[in-house]
């Protein structure tokens, strides 16, 4: 077997079983799960019904590169979103949700072959897929604390001079998991000098990015600020999801948009790698990303258990209220995440993910510690009885 497989840590979910062994929850209380970033709102009909209307597609192989219908649907939503053409054709790659492509992509984009070309960046606290992408790719991952005094921003000046060399990809997450800080102009500007000085493939996972609170301004993307800059495309990749912008994490669907020629070469390894979308999830996923009603209303379920929770936090815990997606980030008291959550799962039966299980120990810290990652995704009443027991429990 690959010997890299050893080098992988434990899934967060898998430590938090181990965290959690022994204890038993207050029996007394209905179980609250905030720990995981699965999307709780119902699945639009219209969904299920294009599923169903595309199963006659089971009798065909799909094509890799997904049907022109759906790289026409998903071309036509990043010009509505993002405000840039894209060539349906060579600058989009439906793929089975953004997880899949995230690490299939390393595999793809570092050059195993060229010993000093082996550094994949991450932020740090990050999505594991990252970690786990580079390691199996050969590749040395380097850390990047992302930190409360520098607003949760990726500080390059961290990153040691003679290493650019040697770094052939950096992911970035923007709405940013677990913070939901969304990068600015100004941000995407010093990275893309920076990717055009050193050569490396930027990796942008924007999964959250239909989850914001102001109808009138929607975060940022990578492909808008690059236009806005006036650049092309060029060692730019960008990953979508329809898991939390239409509420079907089990459809795994997603996309991938941006540097046509590093595409060429993807769905060169995506026809070996066997990873070619199913024709009725293809069909369903064209109906999800022509409509935007169903997203409205996902945001507006959103806006109103912030609206509702965050007042009731104030006071209790420490943090900033998101500029997207579904989580708070919020520092504990007493300073131990893992002592936090195990008490609060045992007096309160709410679960939340311990924040040092997010992160690794770099430049001899963890970001990660003494902070918690709550997902607002159970509906409105399970969320405010959730903070309500917080309340309770730090009290």
């Amino acid at each position: 077997m690959n010997p890299r497989l050893d080098l992988l840590h434990p899934y967060p979910f898998q430590k938090l079983r181990e965290l959690f062994a022994g204890v038993t929850p207050n029996p007394a209380l209905a179980p609250i799960n905030l720990s995981i970033g699965e999307p709780r709102h119902a699945t639009p009909q219209f969904i299920k019904d294009a599923l169903v209307a595309g199963l006659d597609g089971l009798a065909h192989y799909p094509p890799t590169q997904g049907s022109d219908a759906l790289r026409s649907a998903i071309a036509a939503w990043a010009e509505r979103r993002y405000g840039v053409p894209l060539d349906a054709a060579s600058e989009v790659l439906p793929v089975n949700g953004s997880r899949e492509a995230l690490f299939a992509f390393a595999q793809a984009a570092v050059d195993s072959t060229r010993h000093g070309r082996r550094t994949v960046v991450a932020p740090n606290p990050f999505y594991q897929i990252y970690e786990g992408a580079a390691i199996l790719a050969g590749a040395r991952p380097f850390y990047l604390n992302t930190l409360p005094e520098n607003g949760y921003r990726m500080d390059w000046s961290r990153v040691p001079e003679d290493l650019w060399d040697s770094i052939s990809l950096v992911y970035v997450c923007s709405p940013g998991n677990p913070t939901g800080k969304v990068m600015s102009l100004a941000d995407w500007q010093e990275l893309f000098v920076l990717s055009d000085r050193y050569g490396f493939v930027i990796a942008a996972d924007e999964c959250y990015s239909e989850i914001y609170f102001d109808e009138d301004a929607p975060p940022l993307g990578a492909l808008t600020a690059a236009h806005r800059l006036g650049r092309d495309f060029r060692n730019l990749v960008v990953f979508n999801s329809l898991s939390k912008r239409s509420n079907v994490p089990g459809l795994r669907s997603g996309l991938v948009a941006g540097d046509a020629a590093i595409l060429a070469k993807f769905l060169l390894y995506r026809t070996y790698h066997g990873s070619a979308m199913n024709p009725a999830v293809q069909a369903a996923s064209s109906a999800a990303w022509r409509d935007e009603a169903h997203v409205i209303e996902n945001r507006r379920q959103y806006a109103a258990k912030f609206a509702a929770v965050l007042p009731m936090l104030e006071g209790v815990l420490e943090f900033a209220a998101p500029d997207a997606a579904f989580y708070l980030w919020a520092k504990v008291p007493g300073g131990d995440d893992t002592d936090f959550a195990r008490g609060l799962f045992e007096a309160q039966h709410v679960t939340v993910l311990p924040g040092s299980f997010l992160a690794r120990t770099a430049a001899e810290v963890n970001p990660g510690k003494g902070f918690v990652r709550i997902a607002l995704v159970e509906h409105l009443d399970a969320c405010v009885e959730a903070a309500r027991r917080i309340g309770e429990y730090v009290g």
